[in-house]
């Protein structure tokens, strides 16, 4: 008996190790099976998110909602490859005696003295970047060019003034190419929504280049050092905004500028940032062209007084220089340009020449008096033009500008009011006699 429950004993015990081996080893397999059945789960997308794959189970590209920021409404991709920015900008302006400069004695004596309201530029901006962020794009739409009253309505037709491609994989090489205002002088390049005045100096309607339809190297130098410098090098159809070349020969145009203190200055006016450092620029730039045009707007090829739009592709052979000084400091700032020109006209044979300089400078008080307005800027402006008369070109006649403006920002360049009072005159050589007049501006300028 005593050796039949030992042998039912061990038995049992037998099978009892048995199985809980038995289940050990099931258990390790449950839990290789669970932990691959983790991972299967981890690769796959979640049932929630499912629509933001594809059937492979690849991420689609997705976008991050829209938001507003420096530069109006903003779309981006989730992985920062891809983005699109908007904005709204209105110029309403009111002036008198009218708008714009008198380059002659009947501007000065006939012209009819009106009080205007006037939306200057009402204007659609879209840019951003594709494929990676130095590989950038903007163009911008004027929706409504002004016209006179006896203009016609094709006169205030949409269109497209700037479309641009920027490409610059490193700061010291980059290019450019489309149509937009070419980067020769500042005043002109800076745009009229970052201007200090209601409109730029009688100096740019006579040397301004305006905008061009071509290619252009660009790049920055010995960023921070006391060599620290800009170069921008292009070739251009020369004929003005969407025009095609009238000729064989291409625009030229180069520009040099070193940043003295080895900070960069933005294409914008008055120190609305207060520049906490002193920033400071000389450049220099070259334009040459033949062409049927002898002066250039953002409506394209033009004449000046005492000339026409030529039927010959090349009659004009227009040389330009300019030299240039920008400083920026604690609320103010500085800035001055001077211009020489050169037309010769082959089927006359004679050389005009055409010489003009602005300088402006503006202050925000508050940084000396707290009591004045943080927001309220005031500024001055001087220019003159020298310009061989129309009636007679071996005469030149002297035109000057002295202007005084009080700018308030509301929001930066942005939102902001800007009150402007000019004395303009005329001394005119075929004449030998002296004119003047006065104009006032009150604009308001806004973006969204």
């Amino acid at each position: 008996m005593k050796w039949s429950f030992l042998f039912v004993g061990l038995i049992c015990s037998l099978m009892l190790s048995i199985g809980i081996k038995k289940a050990s080893a099931m258990s390790d397999q449950e839990l290789r099976i669970r932990a691959l059945e983790e991972k299967i789960e981890a690769l796959q997308p979640k049932l929630s998110d499912a629509a933001a794959y594809n059937a492979h189970g690849v991420k689609k590209q997705s976008t991050k909602k829209p938001y507003f920021y420096k530069k109006g409404f903003h779309f981006e991709s989730e992985d920062g490859l891809f983005s699109t920015h908007l904005q709204w900008r209105a110029q309403m302006r009111l002036a008198n005696p009218g708008d714009g400069d008198p380059l002659e004695p009947a501007d000065f004596q006939t012209d009819v003295d009106t009080t205007n309201f006037e939306l200057r530029r009402v204007r659609m901006k879209i840019g951003g970047h594709g494929y990676q962020p130095w590989v950038r794009y903007y163009f911008e739409i004027d929706l409504q060019p002004s016209k006179t009253f006896s203009s016609a309505s094709a006169n205030a037709s949409a269109r497209v003034i700037d479309w641009r491609l920027d490409v610059q994989p490193y700061s010291w090489f980059g290019f450019r190419l489309g149509q937009w205002k070419i980067n020769f002088n500042r005043e002109r390049v800076d745009s009229s929504g970052r201007q200090q005045f209601v409109e730029r100096s009688i100096v740019n309607s006579i040397f301004t280049i305006d905008r061009q339809v071509g290619v252009m190297l660009k790049g920055r130098l010995n960023k921070g050092t006391l060599f620290d410098m800009r170069y921008y090098a292009g070739l251009f159809n020369g004929e003005g905004r969407a025009s095609d070349n009238a000729n064989s020969n291409m625009m030229k145009m180069g520009r040099l500028q070193w940043n003295f203190l080895g900070r960069d200055l933005k294409w914008r006016q008055s120190d609305v940032k207060r520049h906490k450092k002193p920033t400071g620029q000389f450049a220099f730039g070259y334009a040459n062209a033949k062409s049927p045009c002898t002066k250039w707007s953002s409506s394209g090829c033009g004449a000046l007084k005492g000339f026409s739009v030529s039927s010959n592709g090349s009659e004009f052979d227009v040389e330009q220089y300019v030299a240039e000084f920008a400083y920026k400091y604690q609320g103010l700032s500085i800035q001055s340009e001077y211009h020489w020109k050169e037309i010769y006209q082959s089927r006359a044979g004679t050389d005009y020449d055409f010489e003009g300089s602005y300088a402006q400078a503006g202050y925000f008080f508050n940084e000396l008096i707290p009591s004045v307005p943080e927001e309220l800027e005031l500024a001055f402006r001087y220019a003159f033009v020298d310009e061989p008369d129309s009636s007679s070109i071996r005469e030149t006649n002297n035109r000057e500008e002295y202007t005084i403006a009080a700018n308030y920002f509301i929001a930066g360049h942005s939102n902001k009011v800007t009150l402007d009072y000019s004395y303009l005159t005329l001394d005119d050589a075929s004449e030998k006699r002296s004119y003047n007049d006065n104009r006032v501006r009150l604009q308001w300028d806004i973006s969204f």
